[in-house]
């Protein structure tokens, strides 16, 4: 038994924030319908730069958020397509999607006239920046959130240009919060019967998740500014440092021993008997009256010690300090495929790919004691379960073959 077994679910989405949360919910057991536009959704498509892949093996964007899916192929703009997701939205626990709610009301599938069908529906929006305000429906793709939000503005090295983090977070994040917030309305109706309308955006996300840091601005009146491989806030040694041969490790120190042993190996053992470096609460992260100036010298003496060695001799080190330092190597996606950490939790397991056999993907981060959620192997085709799901509803085999016509000539 799975977490979410028997809950049913329609999806009308695209690209990453819609389709993530299809996809973690079909993860949980969910029974979950796609309903796609006669093309296909784009994502599954979608190539990216350095996509290799021969054109039948689905978008790379696509195996990550649309595993465990049953197809649906229509045009919902007909009145026969329409019917379909009528009939399977006064089934459903849920829906939900991440277009506009202009074009959700145009084709039929605003809030108010799915709840008038299913009182009980869970109906979930997600959007760029929010569902009201100004700017409430201008489009948005990942970047744009993570322009507005702010995190683009303390991404990397001072004085530099201004750059974005290297991954969708602002879509994957906005995915999550509506996950969370549709199972927390879905808790809510099994406690006090009735559904409700869930929204959130990618705009909302990334500030939750920066919330730390746009306080701090609010009640200080201080601005964090890009620090590289430094938190804009955060005092101590703690960072990214770079080893000789061009790996780089994110280090700290639990305890002054540990600390003591690394300035002894890195060369800057001098520098233990200053005054302003002697303790462990000087050197540390809980700093409460930190000197920027003494933290800027104190964080290039360390960034020098560790390009004496390279990153195995360092990996070798810190093993052997263990839990008294705080050592994470960085590791490029390659590596984190084989990490054994990620692997034993799930965290990238391997599914066979249509037409491009076995890989290892990223798996679901949740783990359940007595209800375990099973990554799913299920790459639907596009449309491949029309004519099951319309059977289902009671549709004649006339109506039936009437809608995969009118899906084949909109292709």
């Amino acid at each position: 038994m799975q977490p979410l077994e028997g809950v049913r679910v329609v999806e009308v989405a695209t690209a990453v924030q819609g389709p993530a949360v299809g996809g973690f919910l079909a993860d949980m057991g969910a029974d979950v319908i796609k309903i796609e536009p006669p093309r296909g959704d784009a994502n599954r498509w979608y190539r990216g730069h350095q996509n290799t892949l021969p054109d039948e093996v689905l978008g790379t964007q696509f195996i990550g958020v649309g595993s465990g899916k049953r197809s649906i192929s229509l045009d919902i703009h007909t009145d026969l397509g329409k019917e379909v997701v009528y009939r399977l939205v006064d089934r459903a626990d849920i829906f939900f999607s991440n277009y506009r709610e202009e074009a959700l009301g145009r084709m039929g599938l605003s809030y108010e006239t799915l709840a008038k069908r299913n009182k009980q529906l869970i109906y979930g929006v997600a959007n760029g920046f929010g569902h009201k305000g100004p700017d409430r429906t201008k489009p948005m793709s990942d970047q744009y959130a993570q322009a507005r939000s702010g995190i683009a503005g303390v991404t990397g090295a001072p004085e530099s240009e201004t750059i974005i983090p290297g991954a969708i977070i602002g879509d994957t994040a906005g995915a999550l919060s509506l996950t969370l917030g549709i199972m927390v309305a879905f808790a809510a109706r099994e406690r006090h019967g009735f559904g409700q309308k869930v929204s959130t955006s990618a705009y909302g996300a990334l500030l939750w998740m920066q919330s730390w840091e746009v306080n701090h601005t609010s009640l200080t009146g201080n601005l964090p500014q890009k620090l590289g491989p430094f938190h804009p806030i955060s005092t101590g040694v703690t960072g990214i440092y770079e080893t000789s041969d061009g790996g780089a490790f994110c280090i700290g120190f639990g305890t002054h021993e540990a600390w003591l042993t690394f300035c002894e190996i890195g060369g800057i053992r001098e520098i233990t008997t200053d005054p302003r470096w002697d303790s462990q609460e000087k050197i540390g992260a809980m700093t409460f009256s930190p000197n920027r100036e003494s933290e800027n010298e104190l964080r290039s003496h360390v960034a020098q010690a560790m390009r004496t060695m390279t990153t195995e001799e360092w990996s070798t080190f810190f093993e052997e300090l263990g839990e008294s330092a705080r050592c994470q190597q960085v590791l490029n996606y390659q590596e984190i495929l084989d990490d054994p950490q990620a692997l034993e939790n799930g965290y990238i397991v391997e599914k066979e790919i249509p037409h491009a056999g076995r890989h290892k993907v990223v798996g679901n981060p949740l783990q359940f004691s007595q209800t375990p959620a099973v990554p799913s192997t299920l790459f639907s085709e596009l449309g491949e379960h029309t004519q099951e799901i319309m059977q289902a509803l009671g549709f004649s085999p006339d109506e039936i073959a009437s809608l995969e016509q009118d899906t084949i000539a909109g292709r």
